[in-house]
């Protein structure tokens, strides 16, 4: 009797840890049962030995998609297609970019409608918790290259931000999407401005730091790293357009211990449009796999790109059957589900 219950026992254990995490609280969660990362399993993540982990310890995985701009694809957040993310096809992170100068004058600094951009924040983390997915709130810089530009929207933004989801374990910030044309000093310069804004109100999560060169400059990162916890460092990059080059330096900082997270990336040149090159974004996945790197692929959208996920003929935003879904929305479906 005490060998069956001891057997019994091994068995709930071990199916635990299947399910993504071991022993992590669940009270009060959502919870997806598919042997992925989840919320409900491993809770609040940290970073540890340079990995992203559970807030048991325990080496995590988050593979999804990011949106495109969050007031041109407003209609993509919605609970709908959120669940049919997480349980039909296995995505368990959903990074929701909030362009800070977008395109024009369209963007949150440069005249756009901040309570909308808010509102679709707190949509999209409110789906992802309610079908049990991690969110990344993407301050999407880009277009004016310097994140310091806009350092006091920034603050003001992250610290409303992070008053707002300090309790909500699933949520993880990303400062900076691609800092452009300046050094990794005005970078480091610039996060070390708002990493104590957030961590005055959310101690805990997981920061994402975006980079030089459009986040691909990892080496100069590990030769300066940021002294904080549970900090990690955004890798980009368009198969079609950053090969083995790059992943060879993905490798070289992961030996070292780099915390690296690939907040977006995608299995095109690097403007979004052809070629695709999925041979070597199967190469990527390898790496990013062996190293146990996070990845999110470029874009929940239905542009008229080779990098959306949908089809911009399709007229839906949830539902989708497989002739919905462009080459580069297949790829990842596949991907997800080979992984």
């Amino acid at each position: 009797m005490k060998k069956g219950l001891s057997l019994l026992v091994s068995v709930i254990v071990l199916l635990s840890v299947l399910g993504g995490c071991a022993g992590a609280d669940r009270t009060g969660a959502a919870r997806v049962n598919d042997g992925r990362a989840r919320p409900s399993s491993c809770g609040r993540l940290q970073v540890k030995d340079g990995k992203l982990c559970s807030e048991r310890g325990e080496p995590v995985m988050l593979r999804g998609v990011s949106t495109h701009d969050l007031i041109t694809v407003e209609s993509f957040v919605n609970d709908d297609l959120f669940r049919e993310l997480s349980e039909d096809y296995g995505v368990n992170v959903v990074r929701l970019a909030v362009y800070t100068y977008g395109v024009g004058v369209v963007g949150y600094c440069t005249k756009g409608d901040r309570e909308r951009y808010q509102k679709n924040v707190a949509n999209g983390v409110a789906f992802a918790k309610a079908h049990d997915m991690y969110a990344i709130i993407d301050w999407h810089v880009l277009s004016e290259g310097d994140p310091n530009i806009y350092l006091e929207d920034a603050k003001a933004f992250f610290a409303e931000t992070a008053e707002q989801y300090r309790d909500h374990n699933h949520v993880l910030y990303e400062i900076c999407n691609e800092p452009n044309g300046v050094d990794w000093q005005t970078v480091k310069r610039y996060a070390e401005e708002i990493i104590p804004i957030i961590r005055e109100k959310d101690p805990d999560s997981v920061i994402l730091v975006g980079n030089p060169d459009w986040s691909k400059d990892l080496e100069s990162v590990a030769a300066d790293p940021l002294s904080y916890d549970n900090v990690m460092y955004t890798l980009h990059f368009y198969s079609a357009t950053h090969g083995q080059e790059f992943r060879d330096m993905l490798e070289r900082v992961g030996r070292d211990g780099l915390p690296v997270f690939v907040t977006e990336f995608g299995v095109t040149a690097s403007s979004g449009g052809l070629p695709r090159d999925l041979e070597s974004a199967d190469q990527w996945i390898d790496v990013l796999e062996r190293y146990n790197v996070s990845y999110c692929m470029w874009a929940l959208s239905k542009a008229n790109e080779a990098c959306s996920m949908i089809r911009f003929t399709v007229p839906k935003y949830s539902g989708f059957a497989r002739d919905d879904f462009t080459e580069t929305g297949l790829w990842l479906l596949e991907t997800l589900k080979k992984h």
